[in-house]
């Protein structure tokens, strides 16, 4: 199964995609988990040594914060290569990372944020500095940005998966003279301002100068000096487009680049060699200074698309963990056999669905968008394939909260309609919506995900017995072709880092960096502001219960389940721990060690 994931620390993962991840959100902060059946002791492992993890996915790029390469594998990676001034740990709470940084609050109004850098560096040695923080800054702010989509004017320099919405209500950044300090200063409140600086939108500003033609004191000025971007007075900015171009396109790879600088790190581990479609070996970083010191020598991560390979490397002593995105009962079953083996299992925040595309000439129809969905047989997908993994699952009725988050996923689910509108399949209401029409309906998902697959083939059974004409686009690329919306219909996974609200910006608002399915709805757009501007947890939620009514009144798709999850770790390791959102089993892995 691919996932995205949600960005903006609040990946789906698109593989549902970030913000959410592909697999990139689902979470409001906080919810998930799940139990923890068994697992390695999180003692003190010895010092060195090697292991080996399987991931579901193939690495397509050091860049996860780019539209086109925010695949939860990309974003795993980065949890060893990129640090920043936080993380979230496994009960969805932010920890901050002191080694990197501080950052503290100033003043409510206007909401003013101070950060402090800790002497970080890249791999090179080169220093995290003002140049970082700027680039850094600019892509998360669209502070430059000139671009009217309607209007087809102006340009977005950045083309990130997440959204300007917290750092957009941010002047440029005032730095101390030594440039180790720096100050953010908000036009309104946000409720996701200890997130505001994303560590997958940081990369090495001298890396990304060279890219672009340009010194990075070039750079630097370029950033310093061009002015705030306005879409009613557009304005060409050649330096800004090379810049923004660099940063976009330089770290997509899927084989070891023949520019080592596109590999630093200022995480404790750096990418050393990467095999296409095979493996990514990352080994320490022997320049890193912050407090998350690796304690293996190497870690290999070995892209296993099918889980009953990924059991036998397992089994075989070939990996030490496997992490599958699609579970099923047979998969934990077989693991569980393996004598040296321990399994930890809870509950992804994590949820395929399937999405219809605006865009298209055939889904701009409401009747034919609520036809298409009620022909979609949820509670056949969930006993087929969910059902035999756990007792307790059930058809998922909110695009804003999964099941494991409890009283916001009920409040969502006694608004929304979803129950009353697709509980169950109906054929005869579809037909009687499309009168005669016989619509083509072209679907793209990860035909190497065995799951997604037969999702597929059950929804295409369905619809076609209403009248549709379903055509099938299954892809193992399928996540780069995404963004392009060449398709009526998209069935993927969003996993969500956990905490915040950048999925309602990413996903929901008009033009969204995740927004693949051209879904527009003033409302929801208004809706969305009001929530990320809110301080208020309760009140927000009762916002995002409001949006998620309208996904359903707009016919946006649906939701089908949430994703169990299983790590299997072989029982000479210590330091893994289960973690429900988008950084999996990597979330600690300075921590992995040998007994």
């Amino acid at each position: 199964m691919g996932k995205y994931t949600f960005k903006g620390k609040a990946a789906v993962s698109v593989a549902a995609i970030a913000a959410l991840a592909l697999t990139g959100c689902a979470n409001v902060g906080g919810g998930g988990g799940g139990e923890e059946t068994s697992g390695g002791d999180n003692g003190g492992g010895q010092e060195g040594g090697v292991l080996t993890i399987a991931e579901t996915n193939a690495f397509t790029g050091a860049n996860p914060g780019y539209t086109k390469a925010n695949l939860d594998i990309n974003g795993k990676v980065a949890t060893g290569t990129r640090e920043g001034f936080m993380y979230v740990n496994p009960s969805q709470e932010i920890q901050r990372n002191e080694g990197f940084g501080t950052f503290e609050k100033t003043s409510d109004d206007p909401l003013t944020v101070e950060y402090t850098l800790n002497d970080p560096q890249w791999s090179d040695g080169n220093k995290i500095d003002k140049a970082d923080v700027m680039l850094w800054w600019a892509t998360s702010s669209g502070y430059y940005d000139d671009g009217d989509a309607e209007a087809k004017t102006g340009k977005d320099y950045f083309t990130i998966a997440g959204s300007t919405d917290i750092l957009g209500h941010t002047d440029i950044p005032e730095f101390s003279e030594d440039g180790k300090s720096f100050t953010l200063k908000y036009d309104e409140p946000q409720a996701d301002w200890e997130i505001a600086m994303d560590q997958d939108y940081l990369h090495p500003a001298h890396v990304v100068a060279e890219e672009a033609g340009m010194t990075e004191d070039e750079l630097l000025t370029v950033l310093e000096d061009s002015p705030k971007g306005d879409p009613e007075s557009p304005k060409e900015n050649a330096d800004l487009a090379k810049i923004g171009e660099a940063w976009d396109t330089a770290f997509n790879f899927t084989k070891t680049p023949e520019n080592d600088k596109l590999l630093l790190s200022n995480g404790p581990y750096k990418i050393k060699d990467i095999v296409e479609g095979s493996s990514l070996t990352m080994v320490k970083n022997d320049q890193y200074n912050g407090e998350h010191q690796g304690k293996l020598d190497e870690i290999t991560v070995r892209f296993i698309g099918d889980s009953t390979a990924q059991i036998q490397a397992l089994r075989n002593g070939e990996v030490d963990i496997m992490a599958p995105v699609s579970v099923n009962k047979d998969t934990i079953d077989q693991v569980k056999e393996i004598d040296s083996v321990n399994v930890l299992q809870g509950q992804d925040l994590s949820y395929d669905h399937v999405d219809l595309n605006f865009g298209t000439e055939t889904f701009k129809d409401k009747d034919v968008r609520e036809a298409f969905l009620k022909t979609i047989p949820r509670q056949q997908i969930v006993d087929q394939l969910i059902k035999p993994v756990t007792d307790e699952a059930s058809v998922l009725n909110s695009q804003m909260f999964v099941s494991s988050q409890g009283e916001p996923y009920e409040k969502a689910t006694g608004s929304n309609e979803a129950q009353n509108l697709y509980g169950e399949v109906d054929i005869d209401g579809a037909k009687e919506l499309l009168d005669g029409k016989t619509p083509t309906v072209r679907i793209l998902y990860n035909n190497e995900n065995p799951a997604r697959v037969d999702s597929f083939q059950l929804i295409k059974e369905s619809a076609e017995k209403a009248g549709f004409k379903v055509e099938d686009l299954g892809d193992p690329s399928w996540s780069e072709k995404l963004p392009d919306g060449d398709y009526e219909a998209s069935l993927f996974g969003w996993v969500s880092p956990g905490v915040g609200t950048e999925v309602l910006s990413q996903i929901f608002k008009t033009g969204g960096g995740g927004n693949y399915n051209d879904y527009s709805n003033p409302d929801v757009d208004k809706l969305v502001d009001e929530a990320r501007s809110n301080l208020d947890n309760e009140s927000r939620v009762d916002q995002m219960v409001e949006i998620d009514k309208h996904t359903f009144e707009d016919a946006y798709g649906l939701p089908l389940f949430q994703n169990p999850g299983f790590f299997g770790v072989s029982e000479d390791v210590e330091g893994v721990e289960y973690q429900p959102n988008q950084d999996g089993a990597f979330w600690n892995l300075w921590e992995w060690s040998r007994k």
